[in-house]
């Protein structure tokens, strides 16, 4: 009888420690489980995949200043303001067919008329002559404006001679077929119109990506990888048939 009693206490005994074991993993999993959970977030956020590789809101991208509050339109005036003087251009010059010399010349004519018949006027009708401001240009814009403009022309000039040197195969077929498309656009269309179409997409495409990125994103990044897999086929039964660099050490 006491040894059954002995063994009964130290089975019992074993099993209070069993169960204090498997409270312990069941407690150490599920603080695990969730440490795993809430690192989930953060790796995620890290695998997001964004147009073009950006790792800035669409805000920021475009300067984060006030061409990005118009182009997002973050003040409906304003951007509205920008896109309706724009189409009103355009439904001038293309529509109407209104040359710009001519409507510069139309406007000056009206402007100088009304500011020299009120300055003569003022004495008959009791009111005080306008005031015609001094209008002086300043140096320092225009000089910023023509460095950095120069500055964007030599780069361009630089791409264009590396694409001419026959080094990169890839950027001078992308190059070659942007042109392509430019061209085949211009003979749909004269520069205005592409300019007002340019315009309006920028004035829209943005804040619609930024609307619906979320959903565009995931679409992008399939295309991207489409893209990529037709690129390797291309790559293998063309690009890789084609010499590459300067015939100079074959020659010699």
């Amino acid at each position: 009888m006491a040894e059954h009693s002995e063994s009964g206490g130290v089975s019992a005994v074993m099993e209070k420690i069993s169960e204090k074991i498997q409270a312990h993993d069941s407690s150490s999993s599920s603080d695990y489980d969730s440490e795993t959970d809430s690192e989930k977030p953060a790796s995620v956020k890290a695998q997001i995949y964004r147009l073009f590789g950006r790792e800035k809101p669409v805000h920021k991208v475009f300067g984060g200043g006030k061409p990005a509050d118009v182009l997002l339109w973050r003040n409906k005036k304003i951007s509205a303001g920008f896109l309706g003087g724009a189409t009103a251009i355009w439904v001038l010059f293309e529509l109407v067919e209104y040359h710009l010399l001519t409507l510069v010349c139309h406007v000056l004519i009206l402007a100088l008329a009304i500011l020299f018949l009120w300055s003569n006027a003022h004495t008959f009708i009791n009111k005080t002559p306008p005031r015609i401001p001094e209008v002086h240009l300043p140096e320092e814009p225009f000089l910023q404006v023509a460095s950095a403009l120069r500055i964007e022309i030599n780069q361009g000039f630089a791409v264009l001679r590396n694409i001419a040197s026959g080094r990169d195969l890839k950027k001078f077929l992308i190059v070659i077929a942007g042109l392509w498309v430019l061209s085949t656009v211009g003979t749909w269309c004269n520069f205005l119109t592409l300019f007002y179409i340019s315009f309006v997409l920028l004035h829209s495409v943005p804040v619609l990506y930024e609307k619906y990125e979320d959903k565009v994103d995931p679409f992008a990044e399939k295309a991207m990888i489409e893209i990529k897999k037709q690129y390797l086929v291309f790559d293998a039964k063309v690009l890789c048939k084609i010499p590459k660099g300067p015939l100079k050490g074959k020659l010699a």
